[in-house]
């Protein structure tokens, strides 16, 4: 018994597809915090861009 780690990917994929726009919300929010809180803004911005690039679009937003 094990972890099946191709159920827990298909898992966070569901997921991501029908929760993305709270999840870009997210990693939104902490990109702000992380900007007040260290500074290296287009870094931080540069890593939230890729995030939210990653995150499929809802089948209805295409």
């Amino acid at each position: 018994m094990g972890i099946n780690f191709d159920d827990l990917k298909n898992k966070a994929a569901d997921l991501v597809e029908k929760h993305g726009d709270k999840i870009e919300d997210g990693v939104e929010k902490a990109g702000d915090f992380a900007k007040k809180r260290f500074g290296h803004e287009e870094q931080i911005d540069g890593v939230v861009n890729k995030i939210q690039d990653a995150i499929p679009d809802k089948p209805s937003d295409r």
